[in-house]
């Protein structure tokens, strides 16, 4: 093999390039597959929602000392053993029963707890894989009319910062890419000619319509 002439800088680019894309590989068929998924809710194939499995359970359990409502629910479930993320806690006004919700990917629990009798009611809702594919890709951890933005599960933080990740490497392999369009002379009148048109399209989009 010939060696090759490009300069340093061109060679670590063209690396970190090849290597970024095949690690976020995985998660860019998972984003454009739920993507999809969400596009077409129609397509029956991938139906999850009437195949939902629901079941209702009694658990008796130990009130505990917390003072807040998230610290409240955590010793709950940890007695209990359930992990997920906790949506949100309701309380009564008579401060005998409380109320949450927790999820994780594929499945969903209601927890009604009577703090007088120490029982704790589940309500439990499981999706099938069309279910935790889309799920996934709208998993925050966090709810848009969430009073408390901090996520409290730690997988939820691991995929918070994986869809971080993501995001950076996306943003770096469209920056080596105009980088290694424009080394190549030869094909710079053709890129230039598809990044103007992803441009003008996504500027559509993103402006255009508030106009029309």
């Amino acid at each position: 093999m010939a060696p090759s002439n490009s300069s340093p800088p061109a060679l670590w680019n063209k690396k970190l390039h090849i290597y970024l894309g095949l690690y976020l590989l995985v998660f860019l068929w998972l984003f454009a597959g739920s993507g999809l998924l969400l596009n077409h809710s129609g397509w029956r194939f991938a139906e999850f929602w009437d195949k939902r499995k629901q079941a209702t359970t009694t658990r008796a359990f130990e009130p505990g000392g917390a003072a807040d409502d998230l610290g409240r629910a955590s010793h709950i479930l940890q007695q209990l053993g359930i992990t997920g993320e906790i949506e949100w806690t309701q309380t009564s006004p008579k401060k005998d029963r409380f109320e949450f919700r927790v999820t994780r990917p594929g499945q969903m629990i209601e927890v009604s707890a009577d703090l007088a009798k120490k029982q704790a009611t589940l309500r439990e809702t499981r999706v099938n894989g069309w279910g935790i594919v889309r799920m996934l890709h709208t998993f925050s951890g966090v709810q848009g009319t969430a009073i408390r933005p901090e996520r409290d599960w730690l997988l939820t933080k691991l995929w918070s910062l994986s869809m971080d990740a993501v995001a950076v490497g996306l943003v770096f392999l469209v920056l080596s890419s105009v980088v290694m369009t424009w080394q190549r002379r030869e094909k710079r009148l053709g890129s230039a000619l598809a990044l103007i048109l992803g441009v003008l399209v996504g500027g559509f989009f993103v402006f255009g319509l508030r106009w029309l």
